[in-house]
């Protein structure tokens, strides 16, 4: 197979699984650098911009509702497309889907930078979310595709350090760029800083990454991936509005979504029992393993997100502190969970589900110790809040290291190299749902008991809801661990046979 301008690329086609005689990829770790930070710029941009709200306002003199969809537009539009972003990923090549995706999101961060009004901002924010939507599934896909064995599980655990480095780090980096920049512009470096990111990594992309397969490309399914994006408009948006809509049409638009759900499934039955390529291969979910890291994954996203969602509050609207501050003060859970993936990326192909249930329970000790300190400051101390969480934050984040991508390795390990793109685009969307949906859960106990101007109790209800959906995420992981043992002692039962 030839790469750009004619050099040889050795890697595995998209598409089909690598056999013991394919050579690997000599460039896979320069192309998996590419993709991390690509998927570092795409991520980061959930949650940099909470920082810059107050000065988008002022800058743009913009409405609660247009801030509001300036979060929501971008999470929704990057949640609707991660499915059949997969699926065209597999079928008509990744470093296609790659380039074009990097490309969209490049464009609609200058577009955000320059936006004159706030509603041209929020159908900027929109074409970025599409464009990370895209980018994400061909990451996950492209790791299957470049990488087996023990180097999968190195290379998935540099991507889940980077997951949960950009979701801990963006407030640290958005407080940076408005403190450097300054004025009521400094708003727009926040996504003009994504431009020539995204430049280099475009010509990079078409260097390393490995050619697409020159042979006729894969059947799509645009009545799935229509019907498949109704459905999560309707369950996403709602949630993500986070009370903003009234009850008759969020409870419509709920029950819309489960019927374009219903739907969905049944379309994508009869499309396989036609000999057909469906958006999503359902026989996925038959699997115990994949089943099992999807419900894992979306409960602990939707603890470990929601955390910094009332951490920031808390900080810079209830204690004064400024954005800086606010995102250093997060700064130790970053750390930890960039040290720990790696690590537990080496170890998943020998330890299993059992790593994630041990970082399950390191993140649950960190939140409980968070927990405890906070409510044991006195009220002149309150200020040193950053300070006294700074342990308990690096103990979660190691914790959250040990999880994201060993979780992510696992559930992918029975997924055909041909389906990585869907496979992994399912399994990033059920954590954006978890996400959004962790987030409403506690940003509603938070605001009903904030309503009492009570800052510390808020902060301290919302994080143990944190908490104890963390603590739910163990149940399917222990299930699995079950599962994975007694697999062991059959075969070892075998093999004695």
């Amino acid at each position: 197979m030839r790469g750009q301008g004619g050099r040889a690329a050795e890697g595995v086609p998209a598409g089909r699984e690598p056999d013991a005689g394919d050579a690997p990829d000599p460039r896979r770790w320069q192309a998996l650098g590419v993709c991390l930070v690509a998927g570092f710029m795409t991520l980061l941009d959930v949650s940099i911009v909470n920082v810059a709200l107050p000065s988008i306002r002022r800058g743009l003199d913009a409405t609660d509702t247009q801030l509001q969809y300036v979060l929501v537009g971008y999470a929704l539009a990057l949640g609707l497309v991660l499915v059949p972003a997969g699926r065209l990923g597999d079928a008509r090549g990744r470093r296609r889907a790659f380039v074009l995706a990097v490309t969209l999101f490049t464009a609609g961060s200058a577009a955000c930078g320059l936006a004159p009004t706030a509603g041209l901002l929020v159908a900027a924010r929109v074409a970025q979310g599409l464009g990370g939507g895209l980018l994400q599934p061909q990451v996950s896909g492209l790791i299957q595709q470049l990488f087996s064995g023990a180097e999968r599980g190195r290379a998935f655990g540099l991507f889940g350090g980077t997951v949960g480095l950009s979701t801990a780090a963006g407030p640290l980096v958005g407080g940076l760029i408005l403190t450097v920049v300054g004025g009521d512009d400094a708003w727009r470096w926040v996504f003009l800083v994504n431009v020539p990111i995204g430049a280099v990594a475009v010509v990079l992309a078409l260097r390393l990454l490995p050619a697409d397969a020159t042979t006729r490309p894969g059947r799509f399914d645009p009545v799935g991936t229509v019907l498949l994006a109704g459905a999560l408009a309707g369950l996403l948006l709602p949630v993500l509005e986070r009370g903003a809509m009234p009850p008759l049409p969020a409870v419509a638009s709920a029950v819309g979504g489960v019927g374009l759900l219903a739907v969905f499934v049944r379309w994508e039955q009869r499309l396989a029992g036609r000999g057909g390529a469906p958006v999503l291969d359902l026989s996925l979910l038959g699997r115990p393993r994949y089943r099992a890291g999807l419900v894992t994954g979306s409960l602990y996203f939707a603890g470990f997100t929601s955390i910094f969602f009332v951490l920031t509050l808390y900080l810079q609207t209830g204690l004064g502190y400024t954005p800086l501050q606010a995102g250093l003060a997060q700064t130790p859970f970053a750390i930890g969970g960039a040290v720990a993936a790696p690590l537990a990326g080496r170890a998943v192909t020998r330890v299993g589900r059992r790593l994630v249930v041990v970082g399950l329970v390191a993140v649950l000790v960190g939140l409980l110790a968070a927990l405890a300190v906070v409510l044991a400051l006195p009220a002149t101390a309150e200020g040193a809040t950053g300070w006294a969480l700074a342990l308990p934050l690096l103990v979660a984040g190691a914790g959250g290291g040990m999880v994201i991508s060993p979780n992510v390795t696992l559930t992918l390990a029975e997924v055909p190299v041909g389906g990585a793109g869907s496979g992994g685009g399912v399994l990033q969307t059920v954590q954006r749902v978890g996400s959004a949906a962790g987030i409403a859960a506690v940003g509603a106990v938070f605001f009903v008991v904030l309503g009492e101007d009570r800052w510390r109790l808020a902060f301290t209800g919302g994080l143990a809801i944190s908490t104890l959906l963390v603590a739910l995420a163990l149940a399917p992981a222990l299930a699995d661990l079950r599962r994975e043992r007694r697999q062991a002692r059959a075969a070892a039962a075998a093999h004695r046979g």
